[in-house]
């Protein structure tokens, strides 16, 4: 008998432990929205917060606390200095928020203040980038509605996939496009708009009882949530590899919760349990070898980027590589448990037993 990575008849007990999972990430979401609370939001990059970025490399060793203090000395504002690359490479990145100067003036500020300690033989600027405010605010709002508009056409898609109730998903969508335009004409910022959406989209898969859109679309939300907050945690900046690393990870995390979605569908149809929560742990069970299969796979891919693939998709690999943990976790420990706390139990637990028929009276009772 070959090497079998997870038995047949394995039997963990998932939706029992259910409670630790909230629990667990009540408190990852909690921590995050903390950290975004107290920092005043994500970390924007230039993509998204507009500057200018210089990367410089120097052919003999220097320090990062030295280049900080050199650049230190020039009136560019919001300066920014970060080892870029491996530390043998001796690369740099150099942020600033510079709005009134020019892409040429500010090389011309960095190159005259290096000249004054450095050899012009010792040093390459290899590269400038220059991001203006209203780009960078055009992409802000164009990043929010990428992400708004895939959990809601996700929404969508799960409704009719599962629930065959294409019409009602419609009726959803066309709904919260009201509530959405309303709010524009109040004048709420994009971001505070964004989330009002949301919130509307899960308020709308509840009251339509589009339960496996809810479950779906909630574990969607945990996982952008904790990612967005771990980079918090860890002052990683936000920008548009990132958004479409979180994009990735929608897809992915999606992916995983239809498969268990389906079992789950089929087992129901097929009434192999008048209890919902044996379904539901038997269903993640059966699809548990592939999910593993598939996440580990994933999983070594990201790391091999992670490691390997050098400074520019570091974040990005490392993006991709928590929400891939995350993403198994959520369809395993959130998506597929909310149907247990939203989902009529079964059919058969739902109808209450029919009241015995009365037998008919007698010629002797009726006396």
């Amino acid at each position: 008998m070959g090497f079998q990575l997870i038995k047949p008849n394995t039997n963990f007990d998932f939706v029992g432990k259910r409670k630790l999972a909230y629990f667990l990430s009540i408190s990852l979401i909690l921590i995050g929205l903390i950290s975004l609370g107290l920092k005043g939001g994500p970390r924007l990059g230039i993509d998204f917060a507009g500057g200018v970025i210089i990367q410089v490399k120097f052919h003999d060793e220097v320090e990062l606390a030295q280049i900080t203090s050199i650049m230190g000395e020039t009136d560019l504002p919001a300066l920014v200095v970060q080892r870029f690359g491996e530390r043998a490479d001796y690369e740099f990145l150099l942020r600033t928020s510079a709005e009134e100067l020019s892409p040429s003036m500010v090389r011309e500020t960095v190159d005259d203040k290096l000249a004054e300690y450095f050899q012009e033989n010792q040093y390459t600027i290899q590269r400038l980038e220059m991001v203006g405010p209203r780009v960078g605010a055009d992409l802000r709002e164009s990043a929010l509605n990428a992400l708004f508009f895939a959990v809601l056409f996700i929404a969508i898609y799960i409704s009719g996939r599962f629930e065959h109730k294409w019409f009602i998903a419609g009726f959803m969508a066309a709904g919260l496009a009201g509530g959405v335009y309303l709010l524009k004409l109040v004048g709420i910022p994009l971001g505070f708009l964004v989330l009002a959406a949301m919130i509307i989209t899960l308020v709308l898969s509840w009251y339509l009882r589009l339960n496996f859109a809810l479950g779906a679309v909630l574990a969607l939300i945990h996982d952008v949530v904790i990612v967005v907050g771990i980079f918090s945690l860890l002052n990683k900046e936000f920008d548009l590899t990132i958004i479409a690393a979180l994009l990735t990870i929608l897809g992915y995390s999606l992916n995983d919760t239809i498969i268990v979605f389906d079992r789950i569908r089929e087992n129901l149809r097929n009434k192999i349990s008048t209890s919902l929560s044996e379904t539901i742990n038997l269903s993640i069970n059966q699809t548990l070898s592939r999910t593993i299969i598939t996440s580990g796979t994933t999983l070594i891919v990201v790391l091999s980027l992670l490691f390997l693939g050098g400074a520019i998709i570091h974040d990005f690999a490392f993006a991709l590589t928590v929400g891939v943990i995350v993403g198994t976790y959520s369809s395993i420990f959130v998506a597929s448990p909310i149907l247990l706390n939203f989902r009529p139990v079964t059919e058969e637990e739902e109808e209450e037993p029919a009241p015995a028929p009365k037998k008919p009276k007698t010629a002797y009772q009726t006396r």
